[in-house]
Parts: C-alpha cells; sequence; structure tokens
C-alpha cells in the first residue's frame, strides 16, 4: 500500500531480458534498510526488490506488467530514464496523499499542458474502460503521484501541479504525447461496483 507522495527520483541504470524484464535503479534512500522482498512504487508501479547494492536495487517486471503500464511500449524504461519512487507505507505513517495500491489500471495519455501562474495545467486522455472512475475532486495516481481532478470531459481530465509537485517528482518534463500510469481511486471503483449489483 502507498500514498501517492513521491519520496525520492530514482535513475533507470539498466535493463536485461531474462525471461521477465529485470530493472536496475539508483536511488537516494539507504538501501541498507531495505529488504529483499520489499515493495517499492517505481513510477506507480509495485516492484518487488530482489537485489540490492550500496545506491541501487532491482526489480523484475512480468510482461503482464509491461502490457499494463508505460515500462514497455513507445516510453519504455532505459537507461537514463527517471522515475517515481515511494516505499510502501508503514503503519503510523502519515497518509499524506490517497490509498494507492501500486496495481496500474492502464496508461494514459498527455494531450496538452499549460503553465497556469507557477503551476502547470496538464490535461489527459484516459483509456475508455477507465474514464467512468475518474471524477472532478476525486484522486488519481499518475506515475505513481496522487494529484487532485479539476474537470473531467468525456475520457479526457485535467490536474494542476504546483512547484513543489514539480520539483521533488518526474513531472517537471511532461510533455504532450506522454504515456503516463494510471491508477484509479479504490473506492470509486468500489463505487461502481457495487452501482452494478444495486
Amino acid at each position: 500500500m502507498f500514498t501517492g507522495i513521491v519520496t525520492d527520483i530514482g535513475t533507470v541504470l539498466q535493463t536485461e531480458r531474462r525471461g521477465d524484464l529485470r530493472a536496475r535503479i539508483r536511488t537516494r534512500y539507504d538501501t541498507a534498510g531495505i529488504d529483499i522482498g520489499a515493495s517499492i512504487a517505481c513510477e506507480g508501479v509495485c516492484l518487488t526488490v530482489v537485489q540490492l547494492g550500496p545506491d541501487w536495487f532491482d526489480v523484475d517486471i512480468s510482461a503482464e506488467t509491461l502490457g499494463k503500464t508505460n515500462i514497455g511500449g513507445p516510453n519504455a524504461w532505459h537507461e537514463g530514464k527517471r522515475v517515481n519512487l515511494e516505499r510502501a507505507l508503514r503503519v503510523g505513517d502519515e497518509l499524506g496523499g490517497h490509498i494507492v495500491s501500486g496495481h496500474v489500471d492502464g496508461v494514459a495519455e498527455v494531450v496538452g499542458t499549460a503553465r497556469e501562474g507557477d503551476s502547470l495545467r496538464v490535461t489527459f486522455r484516459a483509456p475508455e474502460e477507465l474514464a467512468k472512475f475518474i471524477a472532478p475532486k476525486g484522486s488519481v495516481a499518475l506515475n505513481g503521484t496522487s494529484l487532485t481532478v479539476n474537470e473531467v470531459n468525456g475520457a479526457e481530465f485535467g490536474v494542476n501541479l504546483i512547484p513543489h509537485t514539480q520539483e521533488v517528482t518526474t513531472w517537471n518534463a511532461v510533455a504532450a504525447g506522454d504515456r503516463v500510469n494510471l491508477e484509479v481511486d479504490t473506492m470509486a471503483r468500489y463505487v461502481a461496483r457495487l452501482r452494478e449489483w444495486g
């Protein structure tokens, strides 16, 4: 379980195909405090640590995950790519964002950006099957970042990125055409499911 509050920006050091895709990610986390088998959200994807070094960790990424996220495809992870990181929530931690599982629902596309004062307004297009779960003033996790939805227009929705968010995440480099990992709010998913049974 995560909160969508990014606590480090990692860098992909290398990727290697060995059945699954193995990725090595440099981090500022104290890796002496990370256990093999720990979960770390990488760009919003819950991945399991399988190997550790002094300033890096390795994760294995299955074909299923590659197919559901932006780790594969046009924005595939490559050496030098910067990725948002968050360690798993521990009992007693502050819940500053919203409950995020790290199970990405699909990939949204950036359709536009515009400056609004010091903030950056970003418009996304969600996959049609996920659009019904996105509501104005609701929460979404995009590339592992908990964000509030400003407006919704069909499958398109917008968020504002304040300067702090741009500074402590990879969002300062966002551009139209980017593909981003989308996890819809769990509560919205359960409400929709209950309505189906109502």
